[in-house]
């Protein structure tokens, strides 16, 4: 995984990256110098999170070790490109695990999987590699804990998305789905005293408070989880794009439509004050209309996404004449997660056989 402050090369003229951490005015973003060329503000961090890239690696050591084909249940993560990549190296995508023949391998994607898929892969007699995210497997475990209190579970999440479902499997009876605040109305539960909220991890983290204010609202003992769900990178992501936001006429974000954290940041960045904010897949989809009375151009990627994406976009950018280019940095980020222990198992395997 190429590392969220490297510049990918191109004919760029690099700026000074802008760190809030250090700013002069203690608390206070930092805009960068503005000049009359055009140019881009390019987010720190952006592209893969630690989540991704081992779900990525999972697939492809999953490859290296039993040979093609390794079927992965969905996509592994929400980006095109990756899924194209891997399916050039032997990896089979599937829908449901009864796609995937008998005694096969198959891993699960980062978004996680309900327990009853686990029990139908064990019955088919599948070797299975669970890639969930390790953020992902935390909101699970909290899942099972307040059930096992019977507790009403109020998810904050999007109907529909595969986190979601594989969260409200871990418990559907004591799980509610709240589709953001307009969905909190409609919230019955069985026990005012006994409720707590949960959340994706991929959700905009100013749309998830003012659910939480509003569930509140409601159930005044309303709990809280014992740690943040939304995760470090979906966070990291959004407050880079609000600290370029304001500085921009407009704002890309590469990202595929179906990645919740990259759909997220386009939101976050019309309310942050970018004009325009549009998600493209890649620099195909860049309409050079946008670029019409265009002096800046703020550029991040979703956490699914590789940084051979944003290198296309800037060199579409920089062929119109946005060739500067400052980073703007809000954090560091140094987390990553060791590869799903079957893998790890696997591995070690292959080294005592080869001693």
């Amino acid at each position: 995984m190429p590392p969220a402050c490297r510049m990918p090369p191109g004919p760029y003229h690099r700026g000074v990256a802008i760190d809030q951490a250090t700013s002069p005015a203690a608390g206070t973003p930092v805009a960068a110098e503005r000049s009359a060329a055009k140019r881009v503000l390019l987010a720190r961090p952006r592209g893969y999170c630690a989540g991704v890239d081992r779900a990525v690696q999972a697939v492809e050591s999953a490859l290296d070790l039993y040979g093609a084909p390794v079927y992965v249940r969905k996509q592994i993560v929400h980006n095109l490109h990756v899924v194209r990549a891997l399916e050039a190296k032997g990896a089979i995508f599937v829908d449901e695990t009864d796609e995937v023949p008998e005694q096969a391998t198959v891993v699960f994607s980062a978004h996680g999987v309900a327990p009853s898929v686990y029990a139908e892969a064990e019955q088919r007699g599948l070797r299975t590699i669970d890639a969930t995210c390790p953020l992902v497997t935390k909101v699970h475990q909290e899942v099972r804990r307040f059930a096992a209190a019977d507790y009403d579970i109020l998810l904050i999440g999007h109907e529909g998305h595969e986190e979601v479902i594989g969260t409200s499997g871990e418990a559907p009876a004591n799980v509610h789905l709240v589709d953001g605040p307009e969905g909190v109305a409609s919230v019955d539960v069985r026990d005012a005293d006994k409720v707590v909220w949960l959340s994706q991890t991929t959700l905009s983290v100013d749309e998830t408070l003012q659910t939480v204010d509003a569930l509140r609202e409601r159930f005044p003992l309303l709990e809280s989880p014992p740690s943040d769900d939304i995760c470090y990178a979906t966070q990291n992501r959004q407050a880079a794009v609000k600290l370029i936001a304001p500085q921009v006429d407009l704002f890309l974000v590469v990202g595929s439509a179906n990645s919740s954290n990259s759909v997220r940041m386009v939101e976050v960045a019309r309310a942050a004050g970018a004009p325009a904010a549009y998600l493209v897949e890649n620099s195909d989809a860049i309409d050079d209309a946008w670029l019409m009375d265009v002096s800046t151009v703020g550029l991040s990627s979703g956490a699914s996404v590789p940084e051979i994406l944003v290198t296309g976009a800037m060199e579409h950018l920089a062929a119109r004449g946005f060739a500067d280019v400052d980073e703007v940095s809000h954090v560091e980020e140094r987390l990553s997660f060791a590869l799903p222990q079957e893998i790890r198992r696997s591995l070690r395997e292959r080294r005592a056989s080869a001693e």
